[in-house]
């Protein structure tokens, strides 16, 4: 510290000792703050459930209704509940990445871009006083344009009807594709069928609206102006979810038990 102001090596010193600081900072409130952004994870993830759920009476909170859903981890393979993992803590983001706990996928059966399948998706149930199945919400997500989506599809129970969606992850352009977002768009799916009568999975986003005339009206949607790719992208991880590959296997399980 005793060199000269202008003297090089001080001059580096001095930069090296401003970013080491700056890195400390920085790190540190990188690490005291992540327990702070698991929680809110947690609560955005709770308040969409609920939300797409629409269980939350007046008065409640997004935890408090919660209470009243249940959350199951199941196989995809065969729609079979499983405890090999926490369902409350399970991330399906890790999952997909993690060859152990997923599987790649071909492009042909790849409908919805996500490049791996998870080997086990937690679902949401939300039951009757008979202890039917009233509301079931399932995990989706798929490629738009931009991004990936990630989201939630409420079903009725009768395992076709569409009850909700809902998307609280992605980055598609704001105003455009962004528009998945809008509660006029997302009011559009509510009491959509799902499935044709041979249990095909047939949800369309068509471009420009859908009338009372259109053809096969009650699997089509309005699509969204300028954002052709995202209704696409949308479309196409709503139908492949809905499938084979999905929560196929879970779906023919429940209707069965249903009768």
């Amino acid at each position: 510290m005793a060199l000269p102001n202008d003297n090089p090596k001080k001059t580096i010193f001095m930069a090296l000792a401003v970013c080491l600081s700056c890195s400390i900072v920085v790190a540190s409130a990188a690490v005291g703050l992540r327990p702070l952004q698991v929680a809110n994870q947690e609560a955005d993830r709770i308040r969409n459930i609920v939300e797409v759920a629409g269980v939350q009476r007046p008065g409640q909170t997004f935890q408090e209704a919660f209470q009243a859903i249940e959350p199951v981890l199941i196989r995809l393979t065969d729609g079979q509940a499983t405890d090999a993992h926490d369902v409350n803590t399970f991330s399906i983001e890790r999952a997909s990445k993690d060859p152990q706990l997923s599987r790649a996928l071909i492009r042909a059966e790849d409908p919805a871009n996500i490049k791996r399948l998870p080997s086990y998706m937690p679902v949401y149930k939300v039951r009757g006083g008979d202890g039917d199945i009233e509301t079931l919400i399932l995990p989706v997500h798929g490629a738009g344009l931009w991004s990936t989506l990630y989201g939630f599809l409420a079903l009725e129970g009768d395992m076709r009807t569409i009850q909700g969606l809902k998307f609280y992850q992605h980055a598609e352009t704001p105003g455009l594709g962004g528009e998945v977002d809008n509660p006029n768009w997302r009011a559009l799916w509510n009491g959509k069928v799902a499935f044709d009568d041979a249990g095909r999975p047939v949800i369309e986003v068509i471009k420009g609206t859908v009338e009372a005339t259109t053809p096969n009206a009650e699997h089509r949607i309005d699509g969204l102006a300028g954002a052709t790719l995202t209704a696409r992208g949308v479309e196409n991880l709503i139908n492949f979810w809905l499938g084979d590959s999905g929560y196929g296997p879970l779906l023919a399980r429940l209707r069965a038990e249903r009768g």
